[in-house]
């Protein structure tokens, strides 16, 4: 296995919870994805249960329910889907040190959400695992 790569996404990220039958929110659906705002990121995930949407916290409305002050962490490179223990391999460490995320996976890569106040933690933890963030 190669060694894996974090790269922080620039910004503060939140995690938004709307009912399960909302519309997509202008802010969201119309996201400057090219933009230093968006920083190339927005996740927009539909279940029975909620609309979740991740996204910059510059572009999420105060008064939408949302848990905010996140950082954002990039895998470096494409996964193959054949590829097995990539998120076990970056969530370790961080169980290790007691440190929550929340992981969202695209069809190329993996992406971590890590509260801001714990990511010197979390690069350190990374660090002792011989994973690279930058």
């Amino acid at each position: 296995m190669a060694q894996r790569r974090l790269l922080q996404v620039p910004g503060s990220w939140s995690v938004a919870r709307l009912a399960p039958d909302a519309e997509i929110p202008a802010w969201a659906a119309c996201a400057p994805l090219g933009s230093d705002l968006a920083g190339g990121f927005v996740s927009i995930t539909r279940t029975r249960e909620e609309l979740s949407i991740v996204a910059p916290s510059a572009l999420m409305p105060p008064e939408v329910r949302a848990e905010r002050g996140f950082s954002l962490l990039r895998l470096a490179g494409t996964i193959p889907f054949s590829e097995t223990g990539v998120l076990k391999s970056l969530l370790d460490p961080l169980a290790d040190e007691g440190i929550s995320i929340l992981a969202i996976a695209t069809f190329d890569t993996d992406y971590l959400l890590v509260r801001s106040d714990d990511l010197g933690r979390a690069a350190a933890a990374f660090a002792r695992a011989g994973i690279v963030t930058e």
